[in-house]
């Protein structure tokens, strides 16, 4: 597609080009045969049907100044001197060989472009010396001095800012290959490092299948209802466990995913890929790399590790909870973790609140925090590696992830997943307290 794009553009200004040289050319052509009706000065004569041929010709060779310039001022400069000598007016037809000068000074070396501008100098001279008896000939070669030279340090400047403008363009294109190879190289391991979360999952599911299953077998004999219960579990594990397998096997498809959602990461502008090492969530990733996935039952915890760090942080649960399967309760606490730890890093000490409410057909989790006096609302930040693992969690659980500054000041890092289905819940857990809303 960009390929396409590239061409297009090379060929929208291939014609471009060549409608300017073809405007210029005819509107010399143009001005040359008006001047040319004009009363010449004492000594040269009218321009005849040759003069207006040369003219004409003169003019049209500026249709390929772009091509060849060098060909091009040679013949408008050759011709420019037949028109001479013939003994017509040169001003008439200086102005396509100035123009020549002009672009053999913007696109050739320095020698060649010397050369050209002593041509336009000596036919400037060759001018002057053919109409002496009417000419100054100080004038004639001051003109034919400063005309040459002041085109010639123009092209040059011209030529000089081309190639600036040139080597520019192409550093741009390196560096957005760069910028999207490290995106591509961000989102591969931010994929890598959750299938190894969910790979932990579907193997704590299948060691529940395989417990229940022995259980079963052992006391089917004598108690055929536990085995029946067993059973039951086996069942409701084995679909979950199904489920966990079919969204790390979408997720590691590497090379389908689409344009990320949401807004800008207020808080990952220059967060690195594994952020969760900092202060607020350490401790809880330091527990071993055969510890069980964390959960929401771990987010009291999380909130002391970043209370103790300067943070005033307060959760409030809304509605009445809904039992997660463990990898979308694992999604929910590792975007909670990933905007406290970015509130420790951007926000310093101030107060963020974590809400998480249950609704009929989803489970909304917000972080807000409210900045610090440093902050800047209106700042353009560019979304990290934390970011990016956000939105992969969620995408896995057909939810999204939108981060942004919030009006009043502050960030807010919001995650909306779908409720999960009757096959996807885990046996029901009592939950501590009465009431629809918590705060902790």
């Amino acid at each position: 597609m960009r390929a396409g794009i590239g061409l297009l553009d090379k060929l929208t200004g291939r014609y471009r080009s060549l409608a300017v040289d073809s405007l210029l050319a005819l509107g010399y052509a143009g001005a040359g045969l008006l001047l040319g009706r004009e009363q010449p000065p004492a000594g040269w004569q009218a321009v005849d049907g040759l003069g207006a041929v040369l003219t004409v010709l003169v003019g049209l060779v500026l249709l390929a100044r772009r091509i060849a310039p060098v060909g091009v001022f040679a013949t408008s400069s050759a011709l420019w001197i037949l028109f001479i000598a013939c003994g017509d007016w040169p001003v008439i037809n200086s102005m396509p060989p100035l123009l020549g000068l002009y672009t053999v000074a913007a696109t050739r070396h320095l020698r060649t472009s010397l050369v050209c501008a002593a041509v336009v100098a000596g036919t400037w001279v060759y001018a002057g010396l053919g109409n002496a008896d009417n000419s100054s000939m100080p004038t004639v070669l001051s003109q034919a001095v400063l005309f040459p030279a002041v085109v010639f340090v123009v092209g040059r400047g011209s030529g000089r800012l081309a190639e600036r403008n040139r080597q520019f363009a192409e550093l741009t294109f390196q560096l957005r290959r760069q910028q999207e190879e490290n995106a591509r190289r961000a989102l591969t391991e931010e994929r890598v490092r959750i299938a190894r979360e969910l790979h932990d999952v579907v193997a704590h599911h299948m060691s529940v299948i395989s417990l229940q299953a022995g259980m079963a077998s052992y006391v089917f004999p004598t108690n055929p209802a536990v085995s029946r219960q067993a059973l039951d579990t086996i069942a409701r594990t084995s679909r979950e466990a199904l489920e966990e397998m079919r969204r790390m096997l979408v997720l590691l498809r590497v090379g389908q995913e689409g344009p990320p959602e949401g807004q800008v990461d207020p808080a990952d502008a220059d967060a690195d890929a594994d952020a969760e090492a900092d202060a607020a969530d350490g401790e809880l990733q330091d527990e071993g790399a055969y510890a069980p996935a964390p959960g929401l039952d771990l987010l009291d915890r999380l909130l002391e590790r970043v209370r103790g760090a300067g943070v005033q942080a307060t959760m409030e649960v809304v509605g009445s909870p809904t039992p997660l399967p463990q990898g979308m309760g694992l999604c929910v606490f590792r975007v909670i973790q990933e905007a406290l730890t970015n509130v420790l890093k951007h926000a310093g000490p101030t107060r963020a609140a974590v809400t998480i409410r249950y609704e009929s057909r989803a489970v909304v989790v917000s972080v807000t925090d409210e900045g610090s006096g440093n902050s800047l609302p209106d700042k353009v930040i560019t979304p990290g590696h934390g970011l990016i693992g956000m939105r992969e969690r969620a995408k896995i659980y057909g939810g999204m992830v939108t981060a942004g500054p919030r009006p009043l000041g502050g960030f807010e890092v919001r995650l909306v997943l779908p409720s999960p289905t009757d096959g996807d819940r885990p046996d029901p857990l009592p939950t501590p307290g009465l009431g629809d809303v918590r705060s902790r």
